[in-house]
């Protein structure tokens, strides 16, 4: 039995030498955007309004060279002058979700007029379509599944060169109902690529548009109710950011307020 199974070990031995190390190597913990050094691009150049064209083209700027395509290809000399591109070209369209304005105002622009804008400006560069998805527990999802799903999109995302774009949005409960006071967009460009069984959250790094910096958070199951009356049956995601300042101003004193992970724009 020893003799024979000699040369079946020197086969495998010699076949393991044969693979490539990158094959065998140990994946890393982390998945991270295809371009972490790129410069991030700063909203308050142009508005504070601006940040969903400001996300994105931070999202194609940090993203693979396919994507970087389409960052390269916004008319002007500087991160200023691509902005102000991207709301005049793209943003001043007719919005297919408000009828009768322009995409871009001075609330921003929502979520789905944000991906128009997206496969408009992949047009004819040979890039994929983006998509959109809102990030709300769904039908007999639970709040552990949910946790799941938003990590996999991300890293899908990921994987495939395009740093996702995220809404977050704080709600406040005022006069007993839960109540939006403002949104933001976000680039995420590093997440984990997976999590342990139970695990309540995951760290993420992501690019604010506001000010253009690279800033660090979690994404968590909500401890305290959140769009609900116990915290078991919080809907959504809650984004613990604590360098973002979104809607802070907004709440009241001893008002219960959420940051929450809103919808996603990205590939998969």
């Amino acid at each position: 039995m020893t003799t024979g199974l000699k040369p079946m070990f020197r086969l495998l031995v010699n076949s393991l030498a044969l693979v490539p190390w990158w094959v065998v190597a140990v994946a890393e913990p982390v998945r991270e955007a295809a371009n972490p050094s790129a410069t991030p691009v700063n909203q308050l150049l142009v508005s504070g309004n601006a940040c969903g064209p400001t996300a994105l083209l931070n999202a194609f700027r940090f993203g693979n060279p396919d994507w970087q395509r389409a960052s390269n290809s916004i008319a002007g000399e500087s991160d200023k002058q691509r902005v102000y591109s991207i709301i005049r070209e793209y943003g001043m369209r007719p919005s297919a979700t408000m009828k009768g304005r322009p995409r871009w105002s001075k609330n921003g622009v929502n979520l789905a007029d944000l991906c128009d804008i997206a496969n408009e400006m992949t047009r004819g560069l040979f890039l994929p379509l983006v998509s959109q998805e809102v990030l709300f527990r769904a039908p007999r999802e639970s709040q552990q599944a949910l946790l799941k799903r938003v990590l996999a999109r991300l890293n899908t995302s990921l994987e495939k060169g395009l740093p996702p774009v995220v809404s977050i949005r704080r709600y406040v409960k005022r006069d007993k109902s839960w109540v939006a006071l403002d949104a933001h967009f976000v680039t995420l460009i590093k997440v984990p690529r997976t999590i342990e069984k139970g695990a309540a959250s995951f760290e993420v790094s992501y690019i604010d548009p506001w000010g253009g910096k690279a800033c660090q958070g979690a994404v968590c199951i909500p401890e305290s109710a959140v769009l609900a009356e116990i915290s078991s049956e919080s809907p959504c995601l809650e984004a613990d950011f604590p360098q973002a300042s979104v809607g802070k101003k907004l709440v009241r004193q001893g008002e219960a307020t959420a940051l929450t992970v809103a919808a996603i724009l990205g590939r998969w």
